[in-house]
């Protein structure tokens, strides 16, 4: 499976954190933005015609095209890229056994290209 997507939002911008009245420690969530992304995801997802997440192990590839030159953290992107397809492509981030990642020269539309592959093994 083959996908496009926007090029996520940053790691630092994907969990908030706050501390509930009466509370002494804080909680951790995910971020308004972050669950708008992910569910841009899924219906990209459907869009190119994907119905049921894999149950096996997967390998995921992206290729990163960044918005500019700046070079900027490439496991931050692939946090929230794997994250986003959890529920998606596959049941859960779990069963992503092997990742391989590449920075590409911007181009003016900042986005990933993500490919699943299915592995065959049962997690």
């Amino acid at each position: 499976m083959k996908l496009t997507l926007p090029y996520p939002v940053s790691a630092n911008r994907y969990w908030r954190s706050f501390v509930p009245k009466g509370w002494a420690r804080a909680v951790v969530v995910v971020s308004p933005e972050a669950k708008a992304y992910k569910e841009q995801a899924g219906w990209i997802a459907k869009a190119a015609g994907l119905r049921n997440p894999v149950l096996g192990l997967v390998e995921v590839r992206i290729k990163l095209f960044p918005r500019d030159k700046r070079l900027l953290d490439i496991d931050n992107v692939l946090k929230v890229a794997i994250d986003s397809l959890a529920g998606i492509a596959y049941e859960n981030d779990k069963q992503v056994n092997k990742i391989s990642a590449e920075r590409c020269v911007p181009d003016g539309k900042p986005r990933l290209e993500v490919e699943v592959l299915e592995l065959g093994l049962l997690v």
